[in-house]
Formats: structure tokens, sequence, C-alpha cells
């Protein structure tokens, strides 16, 4: 029996500053946030000088803004730029100055001072900060997220010159747009796919999907159908990232000498034989990796709970019980009561810092789990299943908000044949104060699937 979660459990924002700058306690995190604000106004400003034209207005004033650390103005004018971007679902004339390198950079910019906002400063500079220092200079990065690309690009040396690694996103590698972009930044020092690479990668999806649509075998969400020529039409984001996972695995082949680091977003399969933990992020090994060792394991569930004790206190141990974490979560992010609590109190009043590190931690949980329905030996699967557990548990400590964290830990529990627990995490994340009304529509259906699937039932 297997769950998915298609939607997020939504999380409330916190109150935008007006001026994010003097809110900074860190006099290098504000002198970094400028110069990757004056890097993005270059680079956009070259892209667009280029193609024969002037910067626009529009941008001067954006840039501008960031460079005061305005919040507020660099929110309200890329929300306006929003309304008119192609890719989002928009109210007005779609503006088509809004594609290319000047908006990338208009993108990444908003995004790093959004998250600084709203996850805060302590964590967003503890993000970034630990993902940098754990990639070795050289290395091609992909961050997924939101905070995966945008907080690792902001606080790095220089993106534009790849200092001290290369920085991408696997979600938009089958934009040509971004693919302009990155190219535009890169080439020359590493290879970033070409138009034909784009082309193939997209026929390549379509022969295989196809073939698995014939033998009933496509992935939730993937649409695949023919039209009324018998011309395969595929759309969708599952689609779109089956394609991006292609493109990435073409960089990776075609770049033998560098290594290669990921944050998750979703799932893309043929890593999972190829990943092993890395501090808070992956790295994809060369060869498929026969078994995760004892030691990789320790040294992943070593990592975690000294990274996790200052956020959340160190009660939580392999030991601690599924009963005694979400007795934890109730308490805490339910009830909101500190009571006795030895973590730290902005943590749990940031729900976007929640959300960024349990998605790592849960992606990490993923991989365990991966292996352990792999596995044709019942000691590693074990092993692997007991190693996902905890993950998980710490996933949903974190953030027991988070899609990744109770979805993911569901899958687990039911096919480790424990229902009663799976069914405990759901009504447990369903009981949270902001996801009781609309929001936890998505829960609820899942508690009554739990709920039939038991043995009385």
């Amino acid at each position: 029996m297997v769950i998915l979660g298609a939607g997020l459990l939504t999380v409330g924002c916190a109150k935008k500053q007006t001026a994010l700058f003097r809110t900074l306690k860190s006099p290098e995190i504000a002198a970094q946030l400028k110069s990757f604000v004056a890097e993005k106004e270059t680079q956009a400003n070259s892209a667009v000088t280029a193609d024969g034209q002037a910067p626009p207005p529009e941008f001067k004033v954006f840039f501008a803004a960031a460079q005061k650390g305005d919040w507020l103005a660099v929110s309200n004018r890329f929300e306006d730029f929003r309304n008119h971007a192609g890719q989002y679902e928009n109210t007005g004339k779609t503006d088509e100055r809004l594609r290319g390198t000047a908006w990338e950079d208009i993108k990444e910019v908003w995004g790093a001072f959004d998250l600084f906002n709203t996850a805060g400063e302590k964590y967003a500079t503890a993000f970034g900060r630990d993902i940098i220092q754990s990639i070795p200079p050289g290395s091609i990065y992909f961050g997924g997220t939101d905070s995966g690309r945008f907080l690792v690009t902001a606080m790095c040396q220089s993106h534009v010159n790849g200092d001290p690694f290369f920085v991408l996103t696997q979600n938009a590698l089958a934009d040509s747009s971004y693919l302009a972009y990155v190219r535009g930044m890169y080439d020359g020092q590493i290879y970033t796919p070409t138009g034909e690479d784009s082309q193939k990668c997209f026929q390549d999806y379509t022969a295989d999907a196809t073939r698995r649509r014939q033998s009933h075998q496509l992935k939730p969400g993937e649409d695949v159908a023919m039209d009324g020529n018998r011309r395969v039409q595929v759309s969708g984001q599952v689609a779109v990232m089956e394609i991006n996972g292609l493109l990435v695995k073409t960089m990776f082949d075609k770049n033998p000498k560098r290594e290669f680091y990921i944050e998750e977003s979703f799932p893309l399969d043929w890593m999972y034989p190829q990943l092993e933990p890395h501090g808070l992020i992956m790295k994809i090994d060369r060869q498929p990796i026969t078994s995760l060792s004892a030691e990789i394991v320790q040294t992943d569930r070593d990592y975690w709970i000294k990274y996790v004790t200052p956020m959340i206190g160190d009660w939580l141990t392999p030991d601690t019980s599924l009963a005694d974490v979400t007795a934890f979560v109730e308490k805490v992010y339910g009830k909101k009561d500190l009571s006795g609590f030895t973590g730290d109190p902005e943590f749990i009043h940031s729900s976007d810092a929640q959300k960024m590190f349990a998605k790592l931690r849960s992606s990490i949980g993923g991989v365990y789990a991966w292996r352990a329905q792999q596995s044709g030996d019942e000691a590693e699967k074990v092993r692997m299943n007991n190693a996902a557990d905890f993950a998980f548990r710490q996933a949903l400590a974190l953030c027991p908000s988070s899609p990744e964290a109770v979805y993911r830990y569901v899958n687990l529990l039911v096919g480790m044949n424990r229902k009663a627990d799976a069914l405990l995490v759901a009504e447990t994340a369903a009981s949270l104060p902001h996801l009781a009304g609309n929001d936890g529509g998505q829960l609820r259906g899942l508690i009554e699937t739990l709920k039939r699937s038991q043995p009385n039932n």
C-alpha cells in the first residue's frame, strides 16, 4: 500500500520587514548580500546590453531597492513582475523581458531576500553556510528547493564565477531560457546541456513514458496521452522533472572529473543507486553504491543528532519512540507549550526554518527507504528501514507540517506493516492548529484511508 501526498501542507509566512539590512545582526552577511546584489545587477545589465537594449527602468528600480536592503520595495516590485511572467499564473499581459539572464538574476535576488526575511537571519545563514562549507571547490551543486537554490547562490563568493563551486537548479533545466542563462555563466568551465541535449532528453523521456503508458506503469501525476494524430503529449510537473533528471544525468556524464552534490526537490530515479548522505545534502557518487556501510549511516546519524540538538533539544535519539515524538509535536507545535523545552524558541517560531531543514532530513530518509525497498536481503532491509525511520522521526520533530516528513514517513510505516503508527503520524499532523481547517483536507483523506486499512475495519 503506497500513499502519496500530491499537495503541500501549508504554513503561515512571517510578516515582511521593510528594511532587511537594518535587521541583520551580522555585518558580514549584510556585506555579502550587498555584493551579491551588485554582481547580479552587473550580470543582468550586461545581458540586456548584449541584446542591444538599455536596462528597463523597472529593473533599475528593483536593484536600487535591493542595494538599500528595502525588502518591502523589492517584494512589491517582484510581485508586479510575477503578474507578467509567462511561467506563473498571471493576471496581466506577458512581458517578454521577463525571461533569460536578467529575469533569473531578479529571481535570485528576490529569493535570497525572501528567505532571509521569512526564515530569519540565523537559520538562513546556517542553511547556506553549512552547505557551502561541505562542498569541495570546483564541484557542481544542484539546489532543488528555493532555499537550496537561492540561499546557496547568494552566499557563495561569486555565483557568476563559480566560486567556490558551480550552482544550478535541477528544476529549470528543461527551460531553454534557463539553460541559456547557465551557459552564459559557465560555458568553457563546465559542460552545460545544449539545445540538442534538451531535445534528446525530451525524446528519450517521451519514448520511455509511451512504453510505460502501454504497460500501465506511469507514475502518479505523470500525464501522458495521445492526440488525434497519434502523437504523444506529455505535461505536468512529474513529466517536467523526469526531463530535468535526464538533463542532470547529461551534465553528470559530460563532466566526469567534477564531483556532484544535490539538494533534492523531487526524487530523480536514476540517482538513487548513487546517492549517499553528505551533511545536510547528498553526494552523487560516480558508480552505484552496492550498500551504504554502517560507517556511512552512523556518520550521518551522528551529524544530524548534533545538528538538530540546538534547534529542538537533545531528547531525540535512535531509541526515542514514535509516541514520544508525537507527544513532543502536540505539546510544542500544537499547544505552543515550551515548558521544559531545551531547544531554540526562535526555531519553533519560524515555520520556514522548520520546513527547510525537515526537507533536507526527509530527503536523506528517502534514500534509506529506497534502499530498503530494493534490497533482497532481509537484514539489509531492516537496517535501512531503521535508518529511514530515525531520519523521518527527526524530520517530523523538526517540522510536523512538512509534506515530505509526513507522507514519506507514512509510506515507510505502511510498507513495514506498522499501519497504526502511520495513522498516529497522520493524526498528529492533522491536529496542528493551522491544519485544522481547509488546509487539512488532504490529511483527513489520508487518515480515512489508513483507518479503512486497519485490521478491524
